[in-house]
């Protein structure tokens, strides 16, 4: 399945026979200790880093609207970031996945992008453009 933007995304995720939480963790692009001459370079040119889980949280697919609500949710927070991955949580048998269940799909997302294992997540910036990353 080809998801061609968030309001398609979720669009998505409310048509699935299955209730769905989706869930989100935003990163910010930050330069490890210890960095060389060169690493810091690219980073100052805006690529490089490493991406570090700033906070997460889970919506059912009828509490979130658009992703303008969403970004304009995350700024009360105060946390800035710089991408927003995001995947899904099927529930089984017409039930939403428990919270239990959804805290450990986030735990685990946090420690897949920790490990650079993304290809499997849906990644935005925050003015909404999907991206893909290496």
């Amino acid at each position: 399945m080809i998801i061609s933007g968030f309001q398609n995304l979720l669009e998505t995720a409310r048509r699935q026979p299955e209730p769905q939480r989706l869930l989100f963790v935003f990163v910010r692009a930050e330069l490890p200790e210890g960095a060389s001459a060169e690493e810091k370079r690219i980073f100052e040119n805006g690529q490089g880093g490493a991406l570090v889980p700033v906070m997460y949280v889970d919506k059912k697919t009828n509490e979130i609207q658009s992703f303008a609500e969403l970004v304009e949710e995350s700024r009360h927070t105060g946390q800035s970031w710089d991408m927003v991955f995001v995947g899904c949580l099927s529930g089984q048998g017409r039930r939403e996945p428990s919270d239990e269940a959804t805290q450990q799909a986030l735990e685990t997302m946090v420690k897949s992008i920790q490990g650079g294992v993304v290809k499997h997540l849906l990644t935005y910036r925050p003015d909404g453009q999907q991206v893909t990353l290496p």
